[in-house]
């Protein structure tokens, strides 16, 4: 039994390190405020969204954003709230879908 147990372990540890080598928590990138803002909005309409408003929040910057309606009215159902949040040197994304950060990174990589 014991060997099997070995055998599970190495597997999971295997399928796991890459995933943990990802860093798969809040996206940080060393641009300012006013950049990251800028290439959000811009990601949220290419990808139909609506940008309903942005708030500020001491170094924060709060967008508030819903699914848009390409230019034919308002957007469609209640706004979410996305957090562009500064520390030290850099910014950090928060409560992003996947498919907008991944556009997002695309763009402050360039």
């Amino acid at each position: 039994m014991r060997p099997y147990y070995a055998l599970v372990i190495a597997a999971l540890v295997a399928f796991v390190a890459p995933l943990a080598a990802q860093g798969k928590g809040p996206k940080k990138y060393a641009v300012s405020n006013d950049r990251a803002l800028v290439v959000t909005k811009e990601v949220l309409v290419k990808q139909g969204y609506e940008v309903v408003q942005v708030e500020t929040s001491g170094r924060d910057y709060i967008v508030w954003y819903r699914r848009g309606n390409r230019g034919r009215g308002k957007g469609k159902g209640p706004p979410v709230k996305m957090v562009i949040h500064r520390t030290e040197d850099r910014v950090v994304f928060l409560s992003t879908p996947s498919a907008v950060l991944v556009d997002i990174d695309v763009r402050l990589k360039l």
